[in-house]
This record gives C-alpha cells, structure tokens and sequence, in this order.
C-alpha cells in the first residue's frame, strides 16, 4: 500500500444512516478536503480490524458487536484515537448518571458552582414506588414540587426515551410506565440554551422551548408534544409570545467552564448539553439534558469547528499527544 502525504488525514465514521445523513454535509466534505481531511464511510458489513488506515475514528453506533470491534482495533491500532469511549459515551444513557456527572464539577473559580445545578429529581424503579408516590405528600416528602416533567431513564436516542410527559398533580403519575426519572419543571421563559461542544469548542446557542407553567390549577398530564402545539397557538393566537429573540445569553466565562468541566468528568469531546436559566433566579442555570454526538448542522460553522477539530487530534496523535 503506497503511502498518503503527509499533509492529508482520515477521518473514518460508523454512523446510523439517521446520523450520517444530517451529519455528512457536502458542505462539510469540501470544506475538510480543502484542508486535507477526507472522511471515509466504515462499511458495517466488514470487520473494523481490516478496514483503514484512519488518524482517527468518530462513531454514534450502539449494536452489541461494536464496542467489541473498537476495542480490538484499538489494540491494534494504539495511536488511533478513538473518539469517544463507549464507556464514557454510556454515561450519557441514562439520565441518572447523565445528570450525576454535573456535581462532579471542580472549578477554582470563586462562585462558579453556586452558578449552575441540575433540577430536583427522583428516580422511580417500579410500579411499588410509583403507587406510593401516590399516596399523600410523598413528591414533597422528595423536595419535589408539580408540574415535574416525567423522562424515561434511558436516553439512548430511541423514540421510547424522547416520550415525555408534564405531570401536574399526583393523579398524573398513574399509568407512568417505570423506571422513570421525575423531574421537577422549572420555569425558564420558554427559551433553552443549547452549548455545542467539539473538543475544546463551546458554542451556545438560543432555542425555543416549553412556556413558562402558570399558578393557575391545572390536573393530569400532557404529552411534550400536546404541549408544545398549545404553546404554538398561543403565540400566535394572543400575541402574547415569548420574548425569544430579547432572551439574554448566559455569561460566556460560565459556559465555557462548563463546558470544559463537562468534557473533563465525562471524558467526551462530542456532546451538547441544554441550559435553561431559573426564572426565580435570574443568575443561575440549570443543565437539564445532555446528549452525545448531537444535530451539529444546526450549529453555525460546524464545517470548519470539525474540520479544526479532525485537524488537532490528527496532529497532536502524529506527535505522541493523543487525545482520548
């Protein structure tokens, strides 16, 4: 096999055709190649072990031979940086552990973990758990308060874990499937503030999301979806929208801090996480979700923050400094 030029990488990705759609932009294949990255489709259908050579693989697969495949290639193939661990990746499947790694957070800066948190939340394991909850003041007894937002425990990407429910009063909670984590809603003024990470790159941007819950009584449960189209035609039936485009950015000092606090404790480079900021606290924010290998096309500049990225783990890997 003849040698590459020195000054060209390869960036192989396994990726759902789901992912590789939204991900492998034309947009994104010029502009690597016009820098000498060229990223390269593994084909499934093959052993990894045979397939390259690759300064460095990005992967969003979850089939049960796949970690397996990783594993043997990177023995194989040490200088290879793998990006990211599938037991860094895991994680993020569950949304206990997910939102764990948030109070793992170190900073030496003064006041930066009175900053942010995560919401009041509860994990429910099986039905036993969930009828008691029914009973009484249990949700209080648990420093929780209504509405709670009720989130499967695992968030694998699957549809079952996207099916979410707004839970105003105990008798909401019946015919919850469990284990389901209840998550106390917070109000954040309909705006959701989504940080794209890559690496040592953090970009936050603003996003629509669920209005802000009234005192006024109301009973059950709604579906995310229900919800969401409520809201939809209340801005447009009223007037009387939320103040999206005058929403204030957090601190970029904050976001970067947690960002890399995040990328340190859960040792990932390709992640986004969403920020919401308490309306009763007009400086601290809440991480309510984070997920790996996000939608990065709706990222502005994504082309040329990933190619940056291929760039340096390629070439820190060329001098010993690989990044994990």
């Amino acid at each position: 096999m003849s040698k590459r030029p020195q000054e060209t990488y390869r960036t192989g990705y396994a990726l759902t055709p789901k992912k590789e759609q939204s991900f492998i932009q034309p947009s994104l294949l010029r502009h690597a190649s016009e820098r000498g990255v060229f990223l390269t489709r593994i084909d499934l259908g093959k052993p990894l072990i045979e397939q390259g050579p690759f300064d460095c693989i990005i992967h969003k697969l979850y089939r049960p031979d796949w970690k397996q495949q990783l594993q043997q290639f990177s023995s194989r193939n040490p200088h290879v940086p793998i990006i990211d661990s599938p037991d860094s990746i895991e994680l993020l499947h569950s949304r206990i552990s997910m939102l764990e790694v948030v109070n793992k957070l170190k900073s030496t800066k003064s006041g930066f973990l009175e900053s942010f948190g995560v919401p009041n939340q509860h994990v429910v394991l099986d039905d036993g758990d969930l009828d008691r909850l029914m009973e009484g003041d249990a949700v209080e007894e648990l420093n929780l308060k209504f509405p709670v937002i009720a989130k499967p425990l695992v968030a694998d990407g699957t549809e079952i874990s996207h099916k979410m429910f707004l839970i105003f009063d105990r008798g909401g909670l019946s015919g919850l499937i469990t284990p389901v984590v209840l998550q106390e809603f917070v109000n954040h003024g309909g705006v959701i503030l989504k940080v794209y990470v890559v690496g040592g790159y953090a970009k936050c941007v603003k996003r629509r999301s669920l209005p802000d819950i009234s005192e006024e009584k109301m009973t059950g449960s709604l579906p995310f979806s229900q919800i969401s189209n409520l809201a939809m035609e209340k801005d447009e039936g009223s007037g009387d929208s939320v103040n999206y485009e005058g929403a204030e950015m957090p601190p970029e000092n904050l976001v970067m801090e947690l960002a890399k606090g995040l990328r340190e404790v859960t040792r990932l480079n390709l992640f986004n996480f969403d920020l919401i900021r308490d309306s009763r606290d007009k400086d601290r924010y809440l991480v309510i979700d984070i997920n790996y290998f996000p939608g990065y096309a709706k990222m502005p500049g994504f082309e040329s923050v990933l190619t940056d990225f291929f760039l340096d783990v390629a070439q820190k890997k060329s001098v010993g400094n690989v990044i994990e």
